[in-house]
């Protein structure tokens, strides 16, 4: 599968997440809160506020990286603090730890009213490019 077939068929694509600034020291992604993100009360399901945090940070903790080297989520968690039914929500991901092996993020998640939606703190192991390759192909044939 070729880069712009993966990216179409991504969760970013799927949630309709967008970028808005990407820098080694804050990500900012945008998503729209609609009913195909709802939970069954009405309201934006809590998983995708997740996978907007772990997709900021994962973005800012890939741009940290070495060269060869990439950042993917290991642990994350989410204090869902007000609901949304409509609206955009803007995640701001910032670094709390920087490191050689794991990176850490917290992620604001607010919406266009500066309410606090969510909040959230995500751990990203750093590997070797090359390892995950061998991996996914190994997986895959």
């Amino acid at each position: 599968m070729d880069e712009n077939t993966r990216e179409s068929q991504s969760l970013f694509n799927t949630l309709g997440i967008r970028n808005e600034e990407l820098t080694k020291e804050r990500v900012v992604m945008l998503m729209d809160v609609s009913p195909r993100l709802h939970q069954p009360h009405g309201v934006i399901h809590g998983g995708a506020s997740v996978a907007l945090a772990e997709s900021a940070a994962s973005i800012g903790a890939n741009l940290n990286c070495a060269q060869g080297m990439i950042a993917l989520g290991q642990e994350i968690n989410a204090n869902h603090i007000r609901s949304k039914r409509d609206g955009t929500l803007r995640a701001v991901a910032v670094p709390v730890h920087i490191g050689r092996t794991s990176q850490v993020w917290t992620v604001e998640i607010r919406d266009e009213e500066q309410k606090l939606i969510c909040v959230s703190r995500c751990t990203l192991a750093v590997i070797s490019a090359t390892a995950e390759m061998r991996r996914t192909d190994e997986a895959s044939g």
